[in-house]
């Protein structure tokens, strides 16, 4: 049985291996040195095993213009956000063209090397606009993107001290892992669903949907870097835990992490997602209603229409559209507006900070919106010490 292929044909490994780890260290201990922020090591780590397929480093600028210009590669792929590493001026002045780099986290722990190619200026408001459509620096994306460096450094990168990311064991996979847990399952059709939110009844409605057409489902929540407001990957993941556990076939469904920052970048985020679910294996993608949005930067279905300046064979990965959710009491059950007549009246359907609100009261969310299970864990999160609204 084959998976489907990768972007661009291959998985791309950066991983040094084990075997040549320590005489590596020695070999580049006395070389120029840049600390990462959490951000670029999640986009570290994701090139190296194979996420970010077919990238092998930090873009270059002929990748990168063409990116922000037109969502493809210089090669012509198709490729939606910047996969860049950016620093400030002063730095990149002291490295030259050539030079091998050492990459550090936060802690100064050896992650990563950088065989640096290029170095070039860029225009970050252009980025802003193109990629997230707007300039405004309180959208989170635009305000990460404002806050980096103002050169961006490019070429291939090694990862020396691979991720290690106990607090998601046994989730953490790398695509060659999820990939092979596929095979071993005996699936050929595996669609993925992408959320950095808790889980409620609109999430399952629509991932059991769509496991009705393939074989199996990847819950695959995105872990790494989010809005301070947003509630932390650990507790989303233990929702998912807890509802797994009653409300999903076991051999039909997979649960693991992926370990990449938000860019709250809306349309092109949603192909960006939609491309590393591929290079994980899966064959069909979930695109809901204002994917990767935020605030009211993006129309509500602007994250499916982007799809159509794709041709299916340029994607490779076929992505599976769904509206807004809601349990509706006239007709008891979960619907959307497709399926649904009754009007907003019946519906059961709470924001955010509407459950945030509730959560703090310690009041569970009604069942129609949220599992008592999942609901427990939220409430038990809220009402710590660290909680604040």
């Amino acid at each position: 049985m084959r998976s489907i292929a990768p972007h661009g044909g291959r998985l791309i490994n950066r991983l040094v291996p084990p075997e040549e780890r320590e005489e590596t260290r020695r070999r580049v201990s006395s070389l120029k040195r840049i600390y990462l922020n959490r951000r670029q090591l999640s986009d570290l780590d994701l090139i190296g095993t194979g996420a970010l397929s077919p990238l092998e480093g930090f873009m270059g600028e002929a990748d990168y213009e063409r990116v922000v210009k037109e969502m493809h590669l210089a090669s012509g792929l198709p490729w939606s956000i910047p996969v860049t590493l950016a620093v400030r001026v002063g730095q990149a002045a002291s490295v030259a063209v050539g030079e091998e780099i050492i990459l550090l986290d936060e802690h100064g722990e050896l992650r990563g090397l950088l065989e640096l190619q290029e170095k070039f200026p860029y225009d970050k408001k252009r980025e802003a606009s193109e990629v997230y459509r707007t300039t405004d620096g309180t959208h989170p994306g635009v305000h990460a993107l404002y806050a980096q460096g103002e050169v961006l450094l490019a070429g291939p990168i090694r990862i020396l001290e691979p991720p290690d990311y106990q607090t998601y064991h046994p989730y953490h996979l790398t695509p060659a892992e999820t990939r092979q847990a596929f095979m071993d399952r005996g699936w050929r059709t595996i669609v993925g669903f992408q959320t950095r939110n808790p889980v409620h009844r609109a999430h399952e409605y629509i991932q059991k949907c769509a496991l009705e057409m393939v074989d199996g489902l990847l819950l695959h929540p995105l872990v790494g870097e989010t809005k301070e407001d947003d509630i932390p990957a650990e507790t989303r993941l233990r929702c998912y835990e807890v509802l797994l556990d009653g409300y999903y076939p076991k051999d039909r469904v997979m649960l693991a992490v992926l370990p990449a920052a938000m860019r709250y970048a809306g349309p092109r985020e949603a192909i960006f997602h939609a491309l590393m679910r591929k290079n994980y294996g899966c064959t069909h993608f979930i695109v809901g209603r204002d994917h990767a949005g935020v605030g009211n930067y993006y129309g509500t279905f602007d994250a499916h229409t982007i799809f159509r300046d794709f041709s299916p064979d340029e994607l490779g990965i076929t992505p599976l559209f769904f509206d807004h959710a809601f349990y509706c009491r006239r007709c008891q059950g979960m619907a959307t507006t497709k399926t649904c007549p009754h009007g907003p009246e019946e519906r059961v359907s709470l924001s955010g900070t509407k459950v945030r609100e509730m959560l703090h009261r310690v009041e569970l969310p009604p069942p129609e919106y949220s599992r008592r299970e999942v609901a427990e864990v939220l409430v038990q999160w809220a009402n710590t010490d660290q909680y604040r609204i």
